[in-house]
């Protein structure tokens, strides 16, 4: 029982201090770069992502339940904290390649921190970015920010350089984002469509007329597989 008491303390705690740390990363991400730790190690800063991946695992899931069903929703909370942990050290990797090339002589733990810290906004964008077209724009405006606030704050970087580099990294991220939901929207008008002209079909056909088409159908398939 003591144990167990042990354990339900320590949980609360670091959700109180990811909580805190959420806080000041969000209203003042200049004065957290400038005192975060450099070192100390990969665990708290994972932790911080898996925990803020369950937030957002969460909130994906809840948004879930009215497009895809129970099974899709509760799949997200499982896959988005696993993502994020693995993506962490992915983006750390790419981001201390980056620093490095702006001259940081900073270590791979201090990118990866910086990196795992910066996901502090990912809940508050989750939900954001259900607005079409804006909502992606503000995030990815937001994460750079605050990585331009690292690059000077941490990496030392020269401001201006920090905005060029940053800016013209996620000038494309914005243009994919936008031209891919453009894409989307446009693939979506297409099926709509194409699903109602079919039900329009369906609805005229006899059930002599179905059974017909279902027939062909599947002598279609049949000829097909022959031939593979």
């Amino acid at each position: 029982m003591r144990d167990k008491t042990e354990m339900m303390a320590k949980v609360q705690g670091r959700i109180v201090s990811t909580l805190d740390t959420v806080k000041k990363v969000i209203t003042n991400p200049v004065a957290f770069f400038k005192d975060m730790p450099r070192s100390g190690g990969f665990p708290d800063p994972l932790i911080f992502m898996i925990l803020t991946g369950v937030a957002v695992g969460i909130i994906q899931a809840i948004f879930a339940m009215f497009w895809f069903g129970f099974a899709i929703a509760f799949a997200s909370i499982i896959i988005v904290p696993v993502f994020f942990a693995i993506f962490g050290f992915v983006s750390g990797g790419i981001l201390f390649a980056i620093w490095k090339i702006m001259g940081s002589q900073e270590s791979f733990e201090t990118a990866y921190r910086c990196g795992a810290y910066a996901s502090a906004i990912t809940p508050v964008t989750a939900i954001i970015g259900i607005i079409p077209y804006l909502g992606g724009i503000i995030g990815l405006v937001w994460m750079m920010y605050l990585l331009v606030t690292a690059s000077i704050e941490v990496h030392n970087t020269q401001p201006k350089k920090a905005w060029i580099v940053f800016g013209a990294i996620f000038a494309v991220f914005a243009i994919l984002t936008i031209s891919s939901q453009f894409a989307a929207k446009k693939t979506g008008g297409h099926m709509e469509q194409w699903q109602q002209e079919m039900n329009k079909d369906i609805e005229k056909m006899t059930p002599e007329d179905a059974g017909k088409a279902a027939g062909k159908f599947l002598k279609g398939m049949e000829k097909e597989i022959d031939r593979k």
